[in-house]
């Protein structure tokens, strides 16, 4: 009998050595795979930047300075906090009513790679040239002080489908991670 009680015993300790074995082992695979996950999170992270310049002309641009795509799912752009649908509108909001002219690119959809930077409109001339940097041109100062009242938010995502809004306007940027991208809507802007 006392055999069998010590036979009892160790596989009792046998069992819970072997349960404490496999319940480490599994913390380690669960946290190898967090590892991981975070590791190829962090080598597709896109991060939006906007910015606009009067050097060597007016413009807007849109760059991604992260290491992956930024697939854009919704765009706003507002002029003093009034929603736009196209730039358009933005400029006769600036510049006041009247047909301005502008080279623009779609931003809506685009998918800009890592280092790519795209000039999302450039104001123009009736004669077609750029607004170059002119303070006797009063549309010049015109443009110049109205592009800080231009401010836009970009909802993207990464190729996991993780998703950003970037908001940005005069200054820094700020962005900021959501759950799911938006959808576009009523104020969403059209190109």
């Amino acid at each position: 009998m006392p055999e069998e009680k010590a036979t009892r015993g160790a596989s009792r300790y046998d069992a819970v050595i072997a349960t404490l074995v496999g319940f480490c082992a599994l913390c380690v695979s669960a946290y190898t795979a967090w590892v991981q996950r975070q590791q190829v999170r962090a080598a597709v992270w896109p991060i939006l930047e906007y910015q606009t310049s009067n050097a060597p002309d007016i413009h807007f641009t849109v760059a991604n300075k992260g290491v992956g795509p930024a697939i854009i799912k919704n765009v706003i752009i507002r002029v003093d906090d009034q929603p736009m649908k196209n730039w358009a509108e933005v400029l006769e909001k600036l510049l006041g009513p009247g047909k301005h002219p502008g080279s623009e690119s779609d931003i809506s959809g685009h998918v800009f790679a890592p280092g790519e930077s795209l000039t999302i409109m450039t104001p123009r001339k009736d004669d077609g040239n750029a607004f170059t940097f002119d303070k006797a041109d009063p549309l010049w100062v015109k443009l110049n002080k109205g592009r800080d009242r231009v401010t836009v938010e970009i909802s993207y995502s990464s190729t996991l489908g993780e998703c950003w809004t970037l908001r940005g306007g005069p200054g820094p940027g700020i962005i900021t991670e959501i759950r799911r991208c938006p959808t576009p809507s009523a104020i969403s802007f059209q190109q």
